[in-house]
């Protein structure tokens, strides 16, 4: 399966449920699933089962759903988003000077043992200054990424150049990890405590706070930010 396959299954789900299209995004994956089998069956990929194949599909491309989703109302504010790993595996001599920028104005110090960017999914920067207003993880469950998340926020806080840097979550939260804020779980712990903010890709009941909520808040939060 390829990610244009995936996409156009989301704009599928669009037509169907409009606004609350995020509210779908763990049904899409489940006959993304579907999909993902018929054609892997075509052709097995060796020494892996489908399910192996599935997850690996479906952890790279989420980040790729949601830099789809949110692109254009991204730059709609005056601000663009690229892919971390686009600045993780180009060389300084390979990436455009706006891009070099950006890099430099992400990297975190380790004194002698040298200087290395985040884990992140997605980057939200000014292309005016390339100033880096937030970064984005995203994992179909918390368990998989959160408290590395949590450890990102508290590098980036520690230095003078990305102390504000806003450092994001974005989740269909399948194993419902945040559904509750009290008794919380450990991830809903982190999420409230060691990052700034949460957004949900789910229909499931969630009880919201200052940082965990629905992701049809996520582009309003963002403007909200730009106005501070």
């Amino acid at each position: 399966m390829k990610i244009n396959k995936l996409l156009k299954l989301y704009e599928d789900y669009k037509e169907k449920y409009g606004d609350k299209v995020y509210n779908y995004i763990s049904d899409l994956l489940k006959e993304a699933k579907n999909i993902h089998k018929e054609d892997w069956e075509k052709s097995p990929t060796p020494n892996r089962d489908h399910e192996q194949s599935w997850r690996a599909f479906k952890g790279k491309n989420l980040e790729k759903l949601i830099l789809y989703i949110i692109k254009d109302q991204v730059e709609r504010l005056g601000l663009k988003i690229v892919e971390g790993n686009t600045l993780e595996r180009k060389s300084s001599e390979n990436l455009t000077e706006e891009l070099n920028r950006v890099k430099r104005n992400l990297l975190i110090h380790y004194g002698e043992f040298g200087s290395h960017l985040p884990d992140v999914d997605l980057i939200i920067y000014n292309p005016k200054n390339c100033e880096v207003i937030a970064v984005i993880s995203s994992k179909v469950t918390l368990r998989e990424r959160i408290a590395q998340t949590g450890y990102w926020k508290l590098k980036l806080s520690t230095d003078c150049v990305t102390k504000n840097i806003k450092v994001f979550f974005i989740t269909p939260d399948e194993d419902g990890t945040l559904t509750k804020k009290i008794p919380a779980k450990k991830g809903r712990a982190i999420v409230e405590v060691d990052t700034d903010g949460c957004y949900v890709m789910s229909d499931v009941k969630i009880e919201e706070s200052d940082k965990v909520k629905n992701f049809s808040n996520f582009i309003q939060d963002l403007k909200k930010l730009l106005n501070n």
